[in-house]
């Protein structure tokens, strides 16, 4: 099983390394200065625009999107090698290159269900990253894991579908550059479970559609249009903005996530690296009772462990990736749930050392680690709870053994 990159692959990898390296994690300072500025979280600071002209000149864009037309034209594999990079500026760097979330999910949801039209009006836009978009799933009064909970009404009135119902976790929706998002709700609550539910495009200025509130992630709020709760009350939207069919919803959610939680993954391996520097680079000036931290056999005991984990997080996601390359997201559903179990827990622990390295520091904006802690620990949550992974997987190991009785 060959897990290398191709030609072209690593020579984007070596052009997108320079660019992290080079351009966009200095800028990080720069970036939060200019939102602090503007006095708007949801600014959109102008470093952003510089460092998108110049991925595009330097080809690092829709890195994502295997049509060659319209995007990169990568394999999930070399794409995975890819996004490991971006993982290390995670707040930055996957706009920087138009790889963000939860727009990638939607241009491929529109790039493989979308008619001409939506293509034209929404996918174009997004692609060109012109405006950005929300995933309106999740709801506040059911229990989202199990998707056959949700209760939201899409319902068809003539040439219209009204639309009923509230999310939240909506991520960028309230951010003033987000344009439209994609609803998820029932349309025929006596079909089959997994018939039920349709997607529609829902633009965000139509009328009945209320971002309620912003929902803080451990006392913080993010930028890029936050995590909002969203009411819609009534809201009519054509029947042309149904994506593929009435009951497609929970298909096209399978093809949506698959590719999504392996982006998430290799994010999560390249946080988990720069975290590694960073624990590595304070342990050797931090000096407590005498003597650097590097030198202490419990710290030299986490520094194997970091290793150790997250190499084994890198190899089952690149065979992730492969097998998704060569058999399809279906034939690899199972080893997605394990990365989605392996990667984020892995994160998050190579994360919390590195705080504790840190000292009082760490808990602090001085340093990433806080931040990226907090982003790990809410993947894993996102995207589908670690819990119904492991449930997943555990049956998909048993049965053999049950079809022997």
């Amino acid at each position: 099983m060959d897990l290398g990159l191709s030609e072209r692959g690593q020579r984007l990898r070596e052009e997108l390394q320079d660019f992290v390296t080079t351009r966009v994690i200095p800028n990080e300072g720069t970036y939060q200065e200019q939102i602090e500025a503007a006095g708007d979280r949801h600014h959109h600071p102008a470093i952003m625009q510089e460092l998108k002209a110049e991925a595009r000149s330097r080809g690092l864009w829709n890195l994502f999107l295997p049509d060659e037309e319209r995007g990169a034209g990568l394999t999930n594999l070399d794409y995975a090698h890819l996004a490991e990079l971006t993982g290390r500026s995670v707040v930055i760097a996957p706009e920087a290159v138009n790889c963000n979330a939860p727009d990638t999910g939607n241009m491929e949801v529109l790039h493989l269900f979308g008619s001409a039209e939506q293509q034209q009006r929404w996918l174009e836009p997004l692609l060109e990253g012109e405006i950005r978009s929300s995933f309106f799933m999740t709801e506040p009064d059911v229990a989202s894991s199990d998707a056959r909970n949700i209760r939201s009404r899409i319902e068809r009135d003539g040439d219209e579908y009204v639309i009923n119902g509230r999310k939240w976790w909506s991520t960028g929706a309230a951010s003033p550059r987000c344009e439209v998002g994609i609803f998820m709700g029932v349309t025929d609550p006596d079909a089959e479970p997994y018939r039920q539910q349709s997607m529609v495009l829902v633009p965000m200025d139509a009328p009945g559609v209320e971002v309620v509130r912003e929902l803080p992630v451990f006392g913080h709020y993010d930028g890029h249009g936050g995590h909002p709760e969203v009411a819609f009350e009534d809201v009519r939207v054509p029947a042309s903005n149904l994506i593929a069919g009435e009951g497609d919803g929970f298909a096209i959610a399978q093809a949506r996530l698959g590719p999504g939680r392996i982006h998430h993954c290799m994010r999560m391996i390249g946080m988990a690296e720069r975290a590694f520097d960073l624990m590595c680079e304070r342990a050797l000036v931090r000096e407590p009772f005498g003597q650097p931290i590097a030198r202490q056999g419990m710290f030299q005991h986490w520094i194997a462990q970091a290793r150790v984990r997250i190499e084994q997080a890198r190899l089952l996601t690149l065979k992730t990736a492969h097998l998704m390359d060569t058999v399809g997201t279906r034939g690899a559903r199972m080893e997605i749930a394990a990365i989605k179990i392996v990667a984020p827990s892995m994160a998050e622990w190579v994360l919390d050392k590195a705080i504790q390295t840190y000292g009082g520091g760490g808990f602090t904006d001085d340093q990433p680690l806080a931040m990226m802690w907090a982003h790990a620990r809410t993947l894993r949550m996102a995207d589908g709870p670690d819990e119904v992974h492991e449930m997943a997987l555990a049956r998909r190991e048993l049965k053999p053994y049950q079809q022997r009785d």
